[in-house]
């Protein structure tokens, strides 16, 4: 005896729930497969395009040198030209840590470095080796202040004492967002955040 067409139209519609579910289910497979996927690669695509890090010892050597935390170090690399070495400023900057030349010749007068000549400036040892070493010396001078040392490394530390004075900021300030500059606000909470990023990536042995 043939099924009525009413139980024929309910087995039909059974089965193409059936084939739903198993097109939903080969769906969800596959997606959970690229989500895996995307999961481990995410931290080499990271790496190698967002957050690099060329001359990684370097870095490390010169940071340790100047007890300075390295992931800062190339933070603000990071920032200050993407670890381009050839880099000019408009206002004059020079190189990984966009240094200006008259601060550089005065860090060599500092350090004892008869060799210093601008050109010197594009080579990456020494414009980390001065580099980090003036950073150091903002921190020492900002008693270890991180927002008063970038701020001062981006803006001047002529300015930044000012500012202290003006606004009467003490050494503990924090405030990112009371900085007078916009342009050295956005500075400090760019390396302060890549930073994070790098303690992440490339985490102290």
């Amino acid at each position: 005896m043939k099924p009525s067409f009413r139980l024929r139209m309910i087995m039909k519609q059974r089965a193409e729930q059936r084939q739903r579910y198993a097109l939903l289910a080969g769906i969800c497979v596959v997606a959970m497969a690229f989500l895996v996927y995307f999961i481990t690669q995410i931290e080499p695509v990271q790496k190698k395009y967002l957050y690099p890090y060329p001359y990684q010892d370097l870095v490390q050597q010169y940071a340790a040198k100047e007890h300075v935390e390295s992931a800062l170090v190339a933070s603000v690399i990071m920032n200050e030209s993407k670890f381009k070495n050839t880099v000019h400023s408009h206002r004059g900057a020079i190189g990984l840590m966009q240094l200006m030349p008259e601060t550089a010749e005065w860090i060599a007068g500092q350090i004892g470095d008869p060799s210093f000549s601008v050109d010197k400036l594009h080579e990456p040892e020494t414009n980390i080796r001065y580099g980090v070493w003036y950073l150091a010396s903002l921190e020492r001078e900002f008693n270890g202040n991180e927002v008063l040392a970038l701020a001062a490394y981006n803006a001047g530390r002529g300015n930044v004492h000012e500012w202290m004075d003006a606004c009467g900021w003490t050494m503990e300030f924090c405030h990112i967002d009371e900085i007078p500059y916009q342009e050295t606000r956005a500075y400090v909470a760019s390396v302060l955040r890549n930073k994070v990023k790098y303690e992440q990536l490339y985490p102290e042995p």
